[in-house]
């Protein structure tokens, strides 16, 4: 089935789009605001927003699912943007209802794990970018792409696999109380041979 990439010119309702991810990394957001807002006229924020279309897959139901970018759908939620463009990617209205979900995890746009890493029921996906958790780990996920800790990746759900695991070296305190500690810790276990297996492992550090 070939990937579209047909933009919709008419704005979707933010809130009328489906995530296909239960978390996002609440720090992520808020700083997707801030430089939102950097932006201070009405003109450059249309701009950033036809700039940053969210891809889709259209579902049997005819709804969007957000298959990337919850995070910059739930920013500009916060920050009161009521529609957005969106780029269908991929049109499932032929799949059966029942059959639907399966077809999404076998081509790996949907990621059913909870802020505790674990797998739920596709029924417990939230229903609307606002009903999205908060996952601290996969902040400091984010972070540490960002400081060079690993490179960006195709693999779908990249940052969610060094979210997890980051959750099973870093105690979760560390991560809530002192983000900066969290990260140096962060860094040092990105180099480490432990990690070679995930998406974008940059290599040992210079003294291994």
């Amino acid at each position: 089935m070939p990937n579209l990439r047909e933009p919709k010119v008419h704005p979707i309702p933010i809130l009328s789009l489906r995530p296909t991810q239960m978390t996002v990394g609440m720090r992520e957001v808020k700083e997707k605001r801030q430089r939102f807002r950097e932006h201070k006229s009405k003109k450059k924020q249309e701009d950033l927003i036809g700039r940053h279309m969210i891809p889709v897959v259209v579902g049997p139901d005819e709804r969007y699912y957000v298959v990337d970018h919850h995070h910059l759908a739930r920013a500009l939620h916060d920050e009161g943007i009521k529609d957005i463009l969106v780029t269908v990617i991929g049109d499932l209205t032929m799949v059966g209802k029942d059959a639907f979900w399966g077809v999404m995890d076998n081509k790996r746009w949907v990621y059913p794990y909870d802020a505790k890493g674990e797998r739920r029921p596709f029924k417990d996906l939230p229903k609307t970018i606002e009903d999205l958790k908060d996952d601290p780990f996969r902040s400091l996920a984010g972070e540490l792409r960002r400081a060079g800790g690993f490179a960006k990746d195709t693999t779908p759900f990249s940052e969610f696999l060094w979210a997890d695991f980051l959750r099973r070296n870093v105690p979760r305190k560390l991560v809530e109380d002192d983000f900066g500690h969290a990260m140096e810790k962060a860094l040092a276990l990105a180099k480490s041979k432990d990690a070679i297996y995930l998406p974008g492992w940059c290599g040992p550090s210079a003294d291994d």
